[in-house]
């Protein structure tokens, strides 16, 4: 079975400056996909390198087992069965929301195109904004409508660039949760590009992390937070602090706040120096615990307190807190580590 889409080795540069470089990965069928990374490190250009609206220097694309794009050649943008929605949304002002949702249709007046206004007004609840111009529209309902629009032709693949940034954080939600739902029905591929970490968790079956340029792991959500193939995809994955350390043995660490045991990857031996990757949950509080570190800075996230520890040692650390543990500013609680899956890196110094 083909690929929904596939890219080996794409590179794209304008300005003598890369935008893209060799980027490569795989996306099956009825997939899923957000791309994640900080503005300006490629996202969208690789999105608009797959519709066909940039045409790559070198590498190959394929989209629904065909080959698109490669140096040498580019296939059409029309001839991809591939739906974008940008980011602008880019409705058409004069048009009503019916005619906007239709205008990709081959056959806007055929009872098969009234059938799926019909279907994609109601899965959006649009229904009593059908007659409506687009200045007349929230910016939630601006928003189904350009996603409506774009599923309209049921395409194979689905781009998606920032789908849901101008929305508040419950409706973004809300339509996160229903948009899976639906793609997942009509078993449309999507590739979906974000900035945000937790609407790719929630939509994504496969997350791939870029920046400057390269995409640096493609990978599930479980794995980009627990098994990061580099720091720069630990950094920008989640929440954590890096500490020194010094292996002791197969199965231990030594660190400012302690022995660490745990599985320590293969290619370490005794005596490397290495960085220690801590999560807010490697780090629990508790009272009766005799390693103490001192509360430094707090956020309240409603059900828990990210807490910012400074270890008697110096080392600083993060911990994810219930939120009636309240504690003062420099003062001193209880800490023990439960860590599961030690995460190790080369000491930087030593790189």
């Amino acid at each position: 079975m083909h690929s929904a889409v596939e890219t080996k080795s794409v590179s794209i540069e304008f300005d003598n400056k890369k935008i893209l470089e060799d980027v490569s990965f795989k996306l099956a069928e009825s997939q899923i996909a957000s791309i994640l990374g900080p503005s300006g490190c490629g996202k969208t250009t690789l999105l608009r390198c797959v519709a066909g609206f940039e045409h790559p220097q070198s590498g190959d694309i394929w989209v629904n087992g065909i080959r698109a794009t490669n140096p040498q050649y580019i296939l059409a943008v029309e001839k991809r069965d591939v739906g974008m929605m940008f980011q602008d949304y880019a409705l058409f002002p004069h048009l009503s929301v019916a005619e906007n949702i239709v205008f990709g249709l081959r056959d806007r007046r055929s009872l098969d195109a009234k059938s799926r206004l019909d279907e994609l007004l109601s899965l959006f609840e649009l229904e009593t904004q059908a007659h409506k111009h687009p200045h007349q529209l929230s910016g939630g309902q601006q928003q189904r409508v350009a996603i409506a629009r774009a599923l309209a032709p049921r395409p194979r693949v689905l781009l998606l660039d920032e789908p849901f940034a101008s929305l508040d954080v419950e409706l973004r939600e809300q339509l996160a949760i229903e948009l899976r739902q639906i793609l997942k029905k009509d078993s449309i591929s999507t590739i979906m590009v974000s900035h945000n970490q937790l609407e790719a968790f929630a939509m994504a079956d496969v997350i791939g992390v870029m920046d400057e340029g390269k995409l640096l792991q493609w990978d599930s959500a479980f794995n980009l937070y627990h098994k990061p193939e580099n720091e720069k995809v630990a950094d920008l994955i989640g929440e954590g602090v890096f500490i020194p350390g010094k292996v002791i043995s197969e199965t231990n660490v030594n660190t400012e706040i302690g022995v660490i045991e745990s599985h320590i990857p293969h290619h370490f031996k005794i005596n490397d120096e290495v960085d220690i990757l801590i999560r807010p949950d490697d780090i629990l509080h508790d009272d009766d615990s005799p390693m103490k570190a001192y509360v430094i800075d707090k956020a309240f996230r409603g059900a828990n307190f990210l807490y910012t520890l400074r270890s008697a040692g110096g080392a600083k650390l993060l911990s994810l807190v219930p939120s009636h543990h309240d504690h003062e500013y420099n003062e001193a609680i209880g800490i023990r580590l439960e860590i599961d899956h030690l995460v190790v890196f080369p000491r930087r110094s030593n790189r």
